[in-house]
């Protein structure tokens, strides 16, 4: 099990560096105009989140061209399996951030805004999986509970929820992303650190995308 997990890094490794010779855009877009089908609880839209409010102005993911690109290639695949994605957050403004150290000043769960965060670069993604009806499936804890419960290493689950997890892992490993070990919930795009840490307002990202 330990190689095979091993392989499918190595692979998805090699997937991002040839990705890369070709220059991925590092425009931010729209994931629901990507694909439609991917479902959004867009979290820091509402006040349902640990910061009690809402601190995006509307309910939308935008990510990397290239995170796009594979998580639409994740979403067919669930596809034919009866199953699909819905997105938790995607581009996270850097001011966000600061705002989200002043309540949770932790590095386990909140990135300093003094490094930045893989989410600021739109290079990271919050998600899970749902079945073809749209139901979550159940996975170890609710989104951004931040205790043991909610890391890759957890293991006092039944087997049904270790299969989910393990399950959205392998998918996303498999398309050149990279977990976060104490959020089963989040993904980084292997390479996130060739872009940069951005603090742009949705307006100006739809701007730019005119």
């Amino acid at each position: 099990m330990y190689l095979t997990k091993m392989l499918h890094v190595l692979l998805a490794a090699v997937f991002i560096s040839c990705a890369a010779d070709k220059n991925e855009s590092a425009r931010l877009v729209d994931m629901e105009q990507v694909n439609p089908n991917i479902l959004l609880d867009i979290r820091y839209a509402t006040p349902n989140n640990f910061l009690n409010e809402a601190v995006y102005p509307a309910a939308r993911c935008f990510v990397l061209e290239p995170v796009a690109i594979r998580l639409d290639s994740v979403q067919r695949e669930l596809e034919a399996r009866g199953l699909g994605l819905k997105i938790f957050d995607g581009y996270r403004p850097h001011s966000v951030t600061r705002k989200m150290w002043q309540i949770l000043p932790d590095e386990r769960y909140v990135a300093n805004p003094e490094k930045g965060s893989r989410h600021n670069r739109g290079a990271a993604v919050d998600l899970t999986l749902v079945d073809s009806s749209g139901v979550e499936l159940e996975m170890p804890t609710e989104f951004d509970d931040f205790s043991e419960n909610a890391s890759h290493s957890y293991e006092q689950l039944p087997d049904h929820i270790k299969a989910n997890r393990n399950l959205l892992k392998e998918i996303m490993i498999k398309y050149g992303f990279m977990p976060l070990e104490t959020e089963w919930w989040h993904y980084d795009l292997i390479g996130y650190d060739r872009y940069p840490i951005l603090d742009k307002s949705f307006e100006e990202i739809d701007l730019e995308n005119l």
